[in-house]
């Protein structure tokens, strides 16, 4: 590994970045200087100070606690959506890949469904018919998200399952699970974490938008998005209320990207 870092000091770099952002997310709660959750009506619409680095919202909270706090659920969505779109995409793609036919006419005639749809559009009428939660934010964007992942997924597969090693697994008899799992996952593997990886400053900013919407998270969720909306109204008197959370969302989502592109590098051998 530290041979890895030290050809490639970019993806060092931004590794070294992205520890950090996963540590404050980690230790949101020790970091936050005072309680997100907790209003004071005196305290109403302060202007970044000594007291208050940030400023604070409409109901007396601090700015910088919440944006710390938030940078936990933000990131927490962000990456079990992730997670749950290469799950899925992994899964539909290996069946219909691996064992063609009417599996793969069936699977990839309702991945090619949900990819004619405008993705955000649809989102949007999913988390608005499962209303406005963290978890339904997560389950519209999953529903939009895995047909992507289901489609690399399948592409590699086919170009894996005529081999010769997985041709020789078959004719020595390795049950179907063992080939999938020992010969033709760890293949694709690398390929869907870097797409993974790459997406994460796009989900991020997709559940920022479904949140900003009011389809998202719901107050009083410290979250990146929500922040921006409540803020909105108060653009002219207390601008911090939207400056300081949307450059929290334009660190991150960058971040997540130059790193994204960065592990291609290390991960592909078509970049070596």
């Amino acid at each position: 590994m530290i041979e890895v870092f030290k050809r490639n000091k970019l993806f060092a770099i931004y590794s070294a970045a992205v520890v950090v952002i996963l540590l404050v997310a980690i230790f949101a709660p020790y970091l936050a200087p005072q309680d997100p959750f907790d209003g004071n009506m005196r305290n109403v619409l302060q202007p970044p100070s000594a007291e208050h680095l940030l400023g604070t919202d409409k109901l007396g909270r601090d700015t910088l606690s919440r944006i710390i706090a938030g940078t936990q659920v933000s990131l927490f969505m962000t990456i079990c959506l992730v997670a749950l779109l290469a799950i899925v995409g992994v899964i539909v793609g290996i069946a219909s890949g691996y064992f063609g036919g009417k599996v793969e006419m069936i699977l990839m005639r309702l991945a090619d469904m949900m990819l004619a749809f405008p993705g955000v559009v649809l989102a949007i009428a999913i988390a608005g018919i499962l209303g406005g939660s963290v978890v339904n934010t997560i389950l519209a964007l999953l529903v939009v998200g895995w047909a992507k992942y289901a489609r690399l997924v399948r592409s590699l597969v086919i170009k894996l399952r005529n081999n010769d090693f997985i041709v020789a697994a078959q004719v020595n008899g390795t049950k179907t699970v063992n080939i999938l799992w020992r010969h033709v996952l760890p293949n694709i593997l690398p390929m869907v974490v870097i797409t993974g990886a790459m997406d994460i400053g796009t989900m991020m900013m997709e559940i920022a938008g479904l949140s900003f919407l009011g389809f998202g998270a719901q107050p009083p969720t410290p979250e990146w998005g929500l922040m921006l909306n409540e803020g909105r109204q108060y653009i002219q008197t207390a601008p911090w209320l939207m400056i300081y959370p949307g450059m929290a969302i334009f660190i991150v989502v960058a971040t997540f990207n130059l790193w994204g592109d960065s592990l291609r590098d290390v991960l592909d051998p078509r970049q070596q």
